[in-house]
């Protein structure tokens, strides 16, 4: 069954920087990666991943360079930061909290009433 795309819109911030905290990475790479770690469910544009970039660049939770890739072809790379990382972990616990919310209520809310 193909998952509602408009869930990944509000978790997009959070998969890029994870993938940025193993290595960094460029974007065409970012894309490829989340498509095979999610075995093909996150399948990112680019219209979509490079504003994503910009934007968290200007907010300071990543930093670009440039690197030669292939010998011919440079590459802007990107790298999380300090400031990036802590927005991951603050995104980790807010997923992690919404997604044990969305099972106690599709679980019925039982363990949620004993857990008080």
């Amino acid at each position: 069954m193909p998952i509602d795309k408009t869930l990944l819109s509000g978790s997009t911030t959070m998969l890029i920087l994870r993938l940025l905290e193993d290595k960094d990475m460029y974007g065409y790479q970012m894309i490829e990666e989340l498509s095979k770690r999610s075995n093909d469910t996150f399948n990112l544009k680019a219209g979509t991943l490079y504003p994503l970039l910009h934007s968290l660049e200007q907010q300071g939770m990543v930093t670009s360079y440039d690197k030669n890739a292939d010998g011919a072809r440079v590459r802007k790379y990107y790298s999380i930061t300090k400031k990036g990382r802590k927005l991951l972990a603050d995104k980790k616990a807010e997923w992690q909290n919404y997604f044990t919310a969305v099972n106690h209520v599709l679980q019925g809310g039982a363990r949620l009433a004993t857990s008080y």
